[in-house]
């Protein structure tokens, strides 16, 4: 398996079909992933993670967000940030900018890897003018605080309502990253990534799946997350020996 959240889905349609929401699952569990090791990139990791199933959109992310915060804060990290974006942003500019077929599938490629400079070639060979290519180019390097939700207009109402709904000690470790885009395809609001100055690698991360449980026989709005536990690890014994220095 390459992640805890398929497998849960499958649990909530068969084992809870009748339970009444919402449901809340946490777990510690091995993953795995068909990767080519490099950079420390391990096939098999150990995970611990939560999934809630039930609580509709902003009011579940947050609820989502507040626990992570809360159980980071518990294992003793303190200067963690959570870079926060929307999955169905950048696919909303590109409906807004009539973009389709095999040069959207394109674009989306070059944004789930990062690659910014693949992305800007992508949209300047579909000659869109000067407008919408500077917004198709720019708004994905957005990161930053509130203000950078203003160069992607109504396509960030959503974030928006997710911060007004966090606790102000949750809202303060947000970092906004409107390029956002998490590597599994099943998410569809929300997503989120934890990082450490301690670690040059995500710990681990998350967002809404509202339509991955109907799959499964069971129609629930859901969003969870996990940490990879060793890079956990990492990061505290790497602020641990900054604060001795």
């Amino acid at each position: 398996r390459s992640d805890m959240t398929i497998p849960i889905a499958r649990v909530v349609a068969t084992r809870y079909a009748t339970a009444q929401p919402p449901l809340r699952f946490c777990y510690v569990a091995h993953a795995y992933r068909s990767v080519r090791p490099s950079r420390g990139q391990d096939r098999e990791m150990l995970q611990a993670g939560i999934e809630l199933v039930g609580v509709p959109e902003h009011e579940g992310t947050a609820e989502a967000l507040t626990v992570l915060c809360l159980a980071l804060d518990a294992a003793g990290l303190a200067g963690y940030r959570i870079g926060l974006g929307d999955a169905a942003l950048y696919p909303s500019l590109l409906d807004a900018h009539g973009v389709a077929g095999d040069g959207r599938r394109r674009i989306l490629h070059e944004l789930q890897t990062r690659d910014f400079v693949g992305l800007e070639r992508e949209v300047e060979a579909l000659r869109l003018g000067p407008e919408a290519t500077e917004a198709l180019v720019r708004v994905p390097q957005r990161r930053g605080g509130a203000e950078v939700l203003d160069s992607a207009g109504a396509a960030a109402d959503g974030l928006r309502a997710v911060v007004a709904a966090l606790p102000s000690e949750v809202a303060g470790r947000v970092i906004f990253d409107l390029g956002l885009a998490r590597s599994l395809t099943y998410y569809t609001g929300a997503v989120f990534e934890v990082y450490d100055a301690a670690l040059g690698a995500p710990l681990g991360g998350g967002g809404r799946y509202d339509d991955l449980l109907g799959r499964y026989g069971r129609d629930l709005p859901a969003a969870g997350w996990a940490l990879n536990v060793e890079r956990l690890h990492i990061a505290l014994v790497g602020e641990r020996r900054g604060e001795r220095l």
